[in-house]
């Protein structure tokens, strides 16, 4: 099986580490859209349509399935894909609500969602959960985080100043879960974890993973999976960021 993964840039990278970790694939394709990044900040119709594009690029490599790992694009184009596509498109959003939905059975549990602007904007995140129960939900765009951690930052102070700037009115809250719903945050979910006293946190790479497994039957194990990296602009830096964030990786 060969997959195709999909992003606005780098952080997509997160859901292949999970990917590769779990071996489902024996292929995978890895897009990142680096001369357009980032997503978060664009509106619908051009979100929409720079995925519509990449889908186009897919088109050339015969690949079984498409995950869009940007959050962003899950939240406003992954309709749009499906219309065209001729095979599975899966986005991020509904897997993180399904993972939700699995790991809290408590209805009362106080749940974060922090994202881009646009995908919080959306407000898909706290339908999906409200459609499942759920009513406590608070959510919060921190698009500062995601800077910091592409420039490696992902401890100090500087990370504890932007963590007060959004947080700090959220401690006296009892925080149960974070749904980290933007690609780069699994690099900060130790310590957003930490802020909030240990709170549980659901991440796009191990949610798309367990969806596709309970949605798709993905359960084939193969003993390695092989991975090309494209982007359209500065792939060199998107291997480069890949052999930092994926451990052992071998890039084609």
């Amino acid at each position: 099986m060969k997959a195709g993964v999909f992003d606005s840039g780098v952080g997509g990278l997160t859901v292949v580490k999970s990917l590769l970790q779990h071996k489902i694939f024996k292929d995978i394709l890895y897009y990142g859209d680096t001369a357009r990044v980032p997503y978060g900040t664009k509106d619908k119709n051009t979100i929409i349509r720079y995925c519509l594009e990449a889908l186009e690029y897919f088109e050339n490599y015969d690949i079984d399935i498409l995950i869009v790992a940007c959050n962003s694009a899950s939240a406003y184009a992954l309709d749009e894909l499906k219309k065209v596509a001729n095979i599975p498109v899966v986005g991020v959003i509904q897997s993180g609500i399904l993972a939700v939905k699995k790991t809290i059975k408590n209805k009362d549990a106080n749940i974060l969602v922090i994202g881009t602007n646009a995908t919080i904007k959306s407000n898909l995140y706290e339908i999906g959960l409200k459609n499942n129960g759920f009513s406590n939900i608070i959510s919060i765009a921190t698009p500062l985080l995601v800077p910091l951690v592409e420039e490696n930052i992902l401890d100090g102070q500087i990370l504890k100043a932007t963590f007060d700037h959004y947080f700090k009115d959220l401690k006296d809250k009892n925080i149960d879960a974070i749904i980290l719903g933007c690609t780069h945050f699994p690099l900060l979910e130790e310590k957003i974890s930490d802020y909030f006293n240990q709170a549980i946190t659901i991440h796009s790479g191990d949610a798309i993973v367990e969806y596709l497994k309970s949605e798709y039957n993905y359960d084939t194990i193969y003993d390695k999976s092989n991975i090309q990296f494209f982007a359209s602009s500065d792939p060199k830096n998107l291997k480069a960021t890949a052999k930092r964030w994926i451990e052992n990786i071998r890039i084609i």
